[in-house]
């Protein structure tokens, strides 16, 4: 059969880009305020309730990425026996191939990987103080739609914030608690989404002086 070109990928796929971007944004409206009410059961400090949901939120698209790159080599090594085209149109029918197999990922390896990491992160309570299992939920979830989103081209990824950043406004909104005169982030409620480098969807920070 006749190979997809990169351009015709992204148009053919630009439906499930957008039902992408509407499931992150459903996660954030929703299901992340839902895991704040399980670590709420733990931890009454809500600034840390945030940060591990943030930290959470990170760690759960670097290990879908993390897989997806593994699992799209094997895929593309399998495909160049028969591929009849050059390395852009194996990469686009790679892609493609994932897209339709998300069985591929092993979930539940992404979702321990994602806990283990939140239970040695230094800035977050040790794992005799909270079991980061009861948000595994709210991680297979994350893990999905990020590795979901890596099969688009250009893959939508998250951006990484640092404490004490200068506040960026086309990247984050100030969450309502925030100190609006405060120029840098005291920290992250929630990641911005971006692809090549834009902003696609706004992040959330918290701004004090």
């Amino acid at each position: 059969r006749p190979c997809i070109s990169p351009a015709r990928y992204r148009r053919a796929t630009a439906s499930r880009r957008a039902c992408l971007i509407s499931r992150f944004n459903f996660v954030y409206a929703k299901e992340r305020l839902d895991a704040e009410v399980l670590l709420k059961k733990f931890i009454c400090d809500i600034e840390m309730v945030q940060r591990i949901i943030y930290i959470a939120a990170l760690e759960s698209f670097r290990a879908a990425k993390k897989a997806f790159w593994k699992i799209k080599r094997g895929v593309k090594e399998t495909l160049a026996i028969d591929h009849c085209g050059g390395p852009a149109s194996l990469e686009v029918a790679a892609l493609s191939y994932i897209a339709c197999h998300k069985s591929l990922l092993d979930v539940c390896c992404c979702v321990q990987e994602v806990v283990c990491a939140l239970n040695v992160n230094p800035k977050l309570p040790c794992p005799a103080d909270v079991d980061f299992n009861v948000i595994s939920c709210f991680i297979r979830e994350l893990c999905c739609l990020a590795f979901s989103m890596q099969t688009l081209l250009p893959p939508l990824d998250v951006a990484c914030g640092i404490d004490g950043e200068l506040f960026n406004r086309s990247m984050y909104y100030r969450s309502c608690d925030s100190d609006f005169t405060a120029p840098f982030v005291a920290y992250h409620v929630w990641p911005a989404l971006m692809e090549d480098g834009a902003v696609i969807v706004k992040g959330e920070a918290v701004t004090r002086k």
